[in-house]
């Protein structure tokens, strides 16, 4: 994987059925805004599960692996007063495919 490729950064998550409608206010209102201002977070998009498996899915592209030491990051990472109401918690992270030589 070369230094500049992006990254992809999936969180997928249950939360407890009478702080679903809090917590989806809050992530969209608050955590989303929160971490695209963190450098090199550059977009964000949730989904809902079809299918068996956690819930909710947010897919988040970044700049690379440094983007999880900033300070910024450090202030707004994690699901705060949700914690204790979030179960399932799955996070993957995925780079990109180099070409296939022809």
């Amino acid at each position: 994987m070369s230094a500049d490729a992006h990254v992809l950064h999936i969180v997928r998550v249950d939360i407890a059925p009478e702080h679903e409608e809090a917590f989806n206010r809050w992530y969209e209102a608050v955590h989303i805004p929160a971490l695209l201002a963190c450098p090199g977070w550059y977009s964000a998009r949730r989904f809902v599960s079809l299918e068996d498996g956690p819930k909710y899915a947010a897919i988040y592209e970044v700049a690379g692996d440094w983007v999880y030491d900033t300070p910024e990051f450090h202030a707004v990472k994690g699901f705060m007063e949700f914690t204790p109401h979030v179960s399932n918690f799955m996070r993957q992270r995925l780079a990109p495919l180099p070409p296939v030589a022809a």
